[in-house]
């Protein structure tokens, strides 16, 4: 081959590859305009897969701020009676969607798998951004599809509402010089509609340690049962009455048995509607205890029928620019107001400005109501290993995270290489 042909086919090899890349470029330049185009959308959800999201939903802007969005998606979840979950979408337009917001509402079911509650999940996304992209050129480049037998069908429900779940988890653990079992049951059992919420839960568990060296072998057993019974009637949008049945049994905490009856009445400023955004309730119960202890208390009692009450008072709200949970509540007992007890909880996510976000959690409480502390002194065992439960005049628990992420206001692409 000629010098010259060589050039030439240098020269026709270039100008190929140049083509191919104007055509590439005219192609990506037509894309990027069309997803100029877009609803930029903003999704605050912390139990969302968004990789799957972007995958499946590709014609939307998703940005990292709430600030640069059009349309702001809130998602909440809560247990719903069939033992699956309720999600609502709440669907808030901004900018020149400004009025546009819809709600709507999905219920998994305890028998679906995960990909099938993400499939139906995404529906109900996609469902509530149609609307938004409808009014943009990318409507042209969405394709509506419906399920090739759709067929209306009469739903009879066999079990009435009515829904158990049954779960167990054994552990073991060995090691030459220590040996662990430990195992966990549960039952519960629910029966929610609209007029009532009826709810059972039992709970075990069952400890065993063993600690084998050249001079001694020591086995430590810790166990406890624990039923929860719960009834509610609706009395309207903001009211609500009740019982509370709980009976206890535990090592730890020197209970052979324990139960107590507590009528309860609520009462949520809000209607209960509206919970999943905002809530502001008040909760009174009054009612009787008895124990009968494992061993003598501190109050030489080996057992006491006790009267007492207790008051919780509940915040919990989620907005665009994050959300709060605030819950105090006390209680004390009638034939000694100086035994009480009075503790908070608080948990807020918020974004303080553009890329800046901050979580806080703290549990505080102040404790004088111990009636079931045993007489005497613990060992070092039950002491480090927790096994009885201690005196303290207060327990604390804080915590706190502050992210900040910079750069492009949009996070379109999904690439799975090497994990996440």
């Amino acid at each position: 081959m000629t010098q010259h042909r060589k050039i030439r086919l240098f020269i026709l090899l270039i100008s190929t590859l140049l083509s191919i890349t104007a055509t590439s470029q005219d192609e990506s330049s037509a894309q990027v305009n069309l997803r100029k185009d877009a609803v930029k959308v903003f999704i605050d959800c912390s139990s969302c897969d968004m990789n799957y999201t972007r995958q499946e939903i590709p014609w939307v802007n998703y940005v990292r701020d709430v600030r640069e969005a059009q349309v702001y998606v809130l998602v909440t979840r809560q247990n719903s009676g069939n033992g699956g979950d309720l999600y609502t979408y709440t669907f808030h337009g901004m900018d020149i969607y400004a009025g546009m917001d819809d709600t709507l509402a999905y219920t998994s079911n305890p028998y679906e798998t995960s990909t099938e509650i993400r499939e139906r999940r995404t529906n109900i996304m996609k469902a509530g951004l149609l609307r938004f992209a409808s009014r943009t050129p990318v409507i042209h480049e969405i394709d509506i599809a419906h399920a090739s037998a759709l067929e209306e069908e009469e739903v009879t429900d066999k079990w009435r509402n009515w829904v158990f779940e049954i779960s167990t988890s054994p552990e073991y653990n060995a090691e030459e010089s220590y040996k662990r079992l430990n195992i966990r049951n549960s039952v519960r059992i629910t029966k929610v509609t609209p007029d009532i919420k009826f709810e059972i839960d039992f709970d075990q568990s069952y400890t065993r340690q063993r600690f084998i060296e050249e001079d001694y072998d020591t086995t430590y057993l810790r166990s406890f049962e624990r039923v929860e019974n719960l009834l509610v009637k609706s009395l309207g949008d903001h009211w609500s009455a009740g019982m509370i049945w709980n009976i206890n049994a535990s090592t730890s905490e020197n209970f052979d048995f324990s139960t107590s009856f507590m009528p309860s009445i609520e009462y949520d400023l809000f209607p209960y509607a509206e919970a999943t955004h905002r809530q502001l309730r008040f909760l009174y119960s009054i009612g009787y205890q008895f124990n009968d202890y494992s061993d003598t208390t501190i109050f030489n009692k080996t057992r006491e029928n006790l009267f007492g009450h207790q008051l919780r008072v509940a915040y919990q709200v989620q907005k665009k620019w994050g959300s709060i949970y605030f819950s105090l509540r006390g209680l004390n007992y009638f034939h000694d107001f100086s035994k009480h007890m009075i503790a908070s909880d608080l948990f807020a996510r918020v974004r303080l400005f553009k890329g800046l976000s901050l979580t806080l959690n703290l549990e505080a409480a102040r404790i004088n109501d111990q009636l079931n502390l045993r007489k005497g002194e613990l060992s070092e065992a039950e002491r480090l290993l927790r096994l009885r439960e201690q005196a303290t005049g207060y327990e604390l628990q804080a915590g706190i995270g502050l992210s900040y992420t910079f750069g492009s206001i949009y996070n379109n692409i999904v690439n799975p290489r090497f994990g996440n």
